[in-house]
């Protein structure tokens, strides 16, 4: 392998891998992050040759200039500065690479890789950061020790250094060698990784995350989802249900074995209580401090009967707490705050909705404690708030209501009214994601008389209307609508794509209190996800180890550390119980402390051991071994001048600039007389200086006699080391 090569591609991939890092950390959109990979490809395509060229030159001086005048631009215009920062660092590594020039400039190339680490570090990054950060620890040592070499050839190069020959260093011939890179040096570079990482992970569980990042405190969040924000506008929403990101994942305890491919279960995040004919908004938008920080009760305390569910939510905004029906209570586990941020607060607000702040950037856990069926869970509604729950638009066409008393006049009962009106709605009508009411003046009459299709908040929207005309209280809410199994993180993901609307309305009889109606067709209340495969097999392995990333790693700290140490404590114990080394001198001697005291003080004395062998061993080598080598090579160049004067006085004289071997086959495929005599000493003058070989006097006498022949050699026509 050519030292050259190996060495251009070790840097390539270690500034790829630090882009990567960036992009995948960073919150740069889409384009932006397409355009830098693109661009990044398109550097490391030039080639080597090209270097040299003017315009590279210009380039070089110029884009960078030009560059931060951009980014600096945008900064005064409002653009966030986090963007504007890793964009800047990410096209400035594209164009150290397509104007690089020798050694220098590919140390700075790993010097800004070695940045972008450190950048996606502080921003957090997921599982591709983690993938990105193993293949750095396996390439940096291997890119980090050619650099340093290429370094060196080329400041001996420019100091006047001379190889072996007595030639001055050729900096080219070496990047091409073969003999300076193998195998062998590779695979040992790439070992170096495993102490490396060795030693990360063990400072890494020593000390963990505190939470402090300066960058991250004006890092954007990812943007608002449909109907998580405070209103929802009905005729402006799109097509829905076709995001795949993941929002939450939640564990369900006891399930069946195997376990379902999918959950229809319904998580409740906010509610809305006025519609106004096209959108639906929130009329009392103040939230207050909830009563306790890790444990709300939301209806009651927890019971030991109640289901406990436990989430893992993604970051989204606003940051919502997502619940399943019947949940009376939530945990949530004290977190590590970073120094600067604010205390882990949960809020409530209208319509029951559950808020937290201060938490860390990578989302919450939590756990939902959920009453069982059985359980009577009963909740007044005031006189003052029912009549908000009875608003209908003044402008509702007679048709609409016409309708809601057809299909709910001839019941006895409110909840026969309310499920006469849910049938309806989910049989006869059909679900649609395009939504082809939605840029209509009255869209829920639209979809009622005129395309009878649409996606659920059309349905939902239809629903509490209709029953708040026949004198139900009713509002409109948004959450998902259940998960996919994870078939090796055993849990279910939902996703953006899984958010639902339905309907909540408040009932006298049989209990006073909210029940939960959907009217959408069962085809648009479950999640769409697909769950069989190749690609939801590579799906669901990628996602859980994003998820145990997210879980093991972002989210370790302080609290973390402790349990991670009091199990390896219980596992250490039990170990010595059942090897019967819990009771008398051996329990003494045996406790973790001594353990590793001893453990510690081995280490050090193998350690001195093995250091005095080794000076031991050096001090018993002959002083003179290190001399010899030094006077078989001062020999062997003194016989090869001596060589060297014979051709020049028959006019085959080396100029400097060719190797010797390379001059003996030059004369060889011109034919020359003394070719075969100079090719044969060539050779032996090689074998003494690089191979070893001794000298002897006999050999001395043969070689001296051989070069006396050539000088004696009758005169040949004068010729040149540029005409051979």
């Amino acid at each position: 392998m050519r030292f050259g090569l190996v060495h251009r591609l070790m840097t390539d991939a270690l500034a790829a891998l630090g882009v990567l890092a960036v992009v995948s950390s960073s919150s740069m959109s889409a384009p932006v992050s397409a355009f830098v990979i693109i661009s990044l490809g398109l550097a490391m395509a030039i080639p080597e040759a090209w270097q040299g060229r003017a315009w590279l030159r210009h380039f070089a001086t110029i884009g960078p200039l030009t560059l931060f005048t951009v980014q600096g631009a945008r900064l005064l215009s409002g653009s966030p500065a986090l963007d504007i920062s890793v964009e800047f660092a990410a096209l400035l590594q594209v164009i150290r690479i397509s104007t690089r020039k020798g050694a220098a400039h590919d140390q700075q190339i790993i010097v800004i890789a070695l940045l972008h680490f450190v950048t996606g570090t502080v921003l957090g990054g997921g599982i591709a950061y983690g993938l990105c950060f193993i293949g750095f620890l396996i390439v940096a040592p291997a890119a980090l020790v050619l650099s340093h070499l290429r370094r060196e050839v080329e400041g001996n190069y420019r100091q006047g250094a001379r190889d072996r020959t007595g030639l001055p260093v050729d900096v080219p011939r070496i990047l091409r060698s073969r003999r300076v890179v193998g195998r062998g040096f590779l695979a040992m570079t790439g070992l170096l990784s495993v102490p490396i990482f060795v030693f990360t992970g063990a400072l890494f569980i020593m000390f963990p995350r505190v939470g402090l990042s300066l960058l991250l405190l004006a890092h954007p969040q990812r943007g608002r989802m449909v109907g998580f924000s405070d209103r929802v506008d009905l005729g402006e929403v799109g097509v829905l249900r076709n995001d795949p990101s993941i929002a939450l994942r939640f564990e369900v305890p006891d399930l069946a074995d195997p376990p379902p491919a999918r959950i229809t279960l319904r998580l409740r995040g906010t509610a809305f209580d006025r519609y106004d004919g096209r959108r639906w908004e929130r009329t009392q938008p103040a939230h207050t401090l909830a009563d306790g920080t890790e444990l709300l009760n939301i209806a009651r305390p927890p019971a030991p009967s109640d289901r406990r569910v436990t989430f893992d939510l993604e970051p989204i905004e606003p940051p919502v707490l997502f619940l399943p029906p019947r949940t009376v209570a939530v945990h949530v586990g004290t977190q590590q705050q970073a120094a600067l941020g604010d205390p882990l607060l949960l809020t409530r607000g209208p319509e029951n909705e559950i808020r937290y702040r201060g938490s860390e950037s990578h989302g919450l856990r939590y756990e939902a404690y959920i009453a069982g069926d059985r359980d009577l869970l009963t909740e007044s509604l005031p006189s003052a708030d029912r009549q908000r729950y009875l608003e209908v638009p003044q402008d509702t066409p007679e048709r609409d209501r016409a309708l809601a008393h057809e299909w709910a006049d001839g019941q006895p009962s409110q909840y026969l009214k309310a499920k006469a009106i849910e049938e309806h709605l989910k049989k006869d009508f059909t679900y649609d994601t395009g939504s082809p009411s939605g840029g209509k003046p009255q869209p829920v009459d639209h979809f009622l008389f005129e395309s009878k299709r649409g996606h659920c908040e059309f349905f939902s929207t239809a629903l509490a209307l209709m029953l708040r005309e026949v004198g139900i209280p009713s509002r409109n809410v948004t959450g998902f609508v259940g998960g996919t199994y994870n078939r090796f993180g055993r849990y279910y993901a939902v996703r953006e794509g899984d958010a639902h609307s339905w309907v909540e309305a408040h009932l006298e009889e049989p209990v006073s209190g909210w029940i939960t109606l959907d009217a959408t067709p069962t085809s648009g209340a479950q999640p769409l996800q697909a769950t069989t495969g190749p690609y939801v097999y590579m799906r669901d392995l990628l996602e859980a180890l994003s998820q145990r990333w997210n879980h093991d790693v972002l989210s370790y700290d302080l609290k973390t550390q402790v349990r991670a140490f009091d199990g390896a404590s219980r596992a250490y114990e039990k170990a010595r119980a059942k090897a019967g080394l819990h009771r008398g001198t051996l329990e003494r001697l045996t406790r973790a402390p001594n353990v590793a005291t001893f453990t510690a003080a081995m280490v050090v004395a193998a350690y001195a051991f093995w250091k005095r062998r080794h000076r031991a061993r050096r001090a018993r080598q002959p002083a003179q071994s290190s001399e010899a080598p030094n006077l078989v090579l001062e020999a062997a160049t003194s016989l090869y001048r001596t060589l060297e004067a014979a051709m020049a006085a028959q006019g085959v004289a080396r100029t400097p600039c060719v190797p010797p071997l390379r001059h003996a086959e030059k004369l060889k495929e011109r034919e020359h007389p003394l070719a075969m005599d100079v090719f044969v000493l060539t050779e032996y003058y090689l074998r003494a200086r690089f191979g070893g070989v001794p000298i002897s006097e006999e050999a001395t006498r043969a070689f001296e006699k051989k070069v006396n022949e050539i000088r004696t050699y009758p005169a040949l026509p004068q010729e040149t080391a540029e005409d051979i």
